[in-house]
């Protein structure tokens, strides 16, 4: 049987190697990033509607409004903290009897809606999309915190 010798090799040396390793990955992690920011413009403008607030339309009338979290390429679309409208007919038949013509809205939370399925599809403009950029106005001291 062979013996074998420990490892004689100090850290100094593993270094270079090591620092020639992370710029490899680096490089592979920029071009990857790279190409998926390079995207199709349909691509670019599915990104800018991520976390957006939806409103679907469906085949049989019936309404979802949530927050597009993301879509595949079959268009079917999920939507999470989502509500389901009914359609004023579909009211009008189940509530026959009550005169409350104006029902809450169901909520659902997170749906996957079949692409197959959507009708049309809004996107709610009045968003504020720099709420986050002054998240704070005056100084907090930590005391004040905790």
């Amino acid at each position: 049987m062979d013996k074998l010798s420990p490892c004689t090799s100090k850290a100094a040396d593993l270094e270079p190697d090591l620092e020639q390793l992370d710029l490899n990955v680096e490089l592979q992690t920029s071009e990857a990033e790279e190409k998926c920011l390079n995207g199709s413009p349909g691509a670019l403008q599915l990104r800018k509607w991520l976390n957006k607030t939806l409103k679907i339309e469906m085949s049989d009338g019936r309404v979802l409004i949530g927050i597009f979290l993301c879509t595949d390429r079959d268009a079917n679309i999920i939507l999470g903290s989502c509500s389901e409208y009914l359609p004023e007919d579909i009211k009008s038949d189940e509530t026959c009897d009550s005169s409350n013509s104006t029902e809450e809205p169901r909520m659902l939370g997170l749906v996957m809606v079949p692409g197959k399925h959507i009708i049309s599809i809004c996107i709610d403009q009045n968003e504020t999309e720099d709420c986050l950029e002054q998240p704070l106005i005056g100084e907090i001291n930590r005391e004040e915190v905790m």
